[in-house]
């Protein structure tokens, strides 16, 4: 059975970070594994608090999964510190890992920033050169680009933008424009186009984390990049079509989330 490792926050409602994660590895055949980055308080309406992982007790999760089940894919979602992402790093190295994919977790669906300043350019200076894949929405893509997002001309030149700068491809997904969810692969200098229906569902809580581990799951099956996120997006866009409500969802906390201990 194929494996693959998630590298992200706990989401305590389910819905996003690890559990979305080790959710979508289970449906698509694929043996989910984990290491824990931060405990968050969060539902469907926002983030109330964030809990990090000490960066010693990280690596020790890292060596346990690394030295008994190889991963064949890893997907690494909410980073929050400068000191974590040195961590993940350095272990991705160690083991020589494969088919990583970065999703730069910088902003909640809800608003609330998840990425301190500091951790933003380690992230980018440690981890997006590891990476086969970086998956950023339009928000994240400005930040890492250096420039604004307003048409699908301005997606692909971000993407190529950042793929460029750090040597990867980049899925630049467009999730955040009003009437369209079309997503743009820049790869070996080459841009792709997968297009998506806008799907009539309020429930868009941890989608990124959905399509950013359907993504690593099918590279651990073994399917080529374009390939598996193509399928990834299928399956996301199922999910979604699926109209599954659960919460509340009225609306985002009236309190902002504090990272504790801070």
């Amino acid at each position: 059975m194929k494996t693959a490792l998630t590298i992200a926050g706990s989401d305590s409602s389910g819905g996003a970070g690890i559990q979305a994660d080790l959710k979508t590895m289970t449906v698509l055949g694929v043996y989910g594994m984990s290491a824990i980055t931060a405990l968050t308080a969060q539902n469907t309406m926002g983030v109330a608090g964030i809990q990090e992982t000490a960066p010693e007790f990280l690596a020790l999760q890292l060596d346990c999964v690394f030295t008994d089940i190889f991963p064949d894919a890893v997907k690494i979602g909410m980073v929050s510190s400068a000191g974590l992402i040195r961590v993940i790093g350095e272990k991705l190295r160690e083991y020589e890992a494969k088919n990583i994919v970065v999703d730069p977790v910088m902003v909640a669906t809800s608003g609330a920033r998840l990425m301190e300043n500091e951790a933003v350019k380690t992230l980018m200076e440690v981890l997006f050169p590891l990476a086969e894949l970086l998956t950023p929405n339009i928000p994240e893509a400005q930040v890492l680009s250096g420039m604004e997002i307003h048409c699908p001309e301005d997606m692909e030149k971000a993407a190529q933008r950042i793929g460029s700068a750090y040597g990867c491809a980049v899925l630049c997904k467009g999730g955040h424009q009003q009437n369209e969810a079309n997503d743009v692969l820049y790869r070996d200098g080459k841009l792709m186009w997968f297009r998506g229906e806008r799907i009539a569902n309020p429930n868009t809580h941890g989608t990124g984390c959905t399509l950013s581990s359907a993504i690593a799951s099918y590279l651990a099956l073994g399917a080529s990049l374009d390939e598996a996120v193509a399928k990834a997006k299928d399956y996301l866009s199922g999910a979604l079509a699926a109209g599954l409500n659960l919460g509340k969802g009225h609306g985002p906390m009236n309190h902002s989330y504090r990272i504790c201990g801070k």
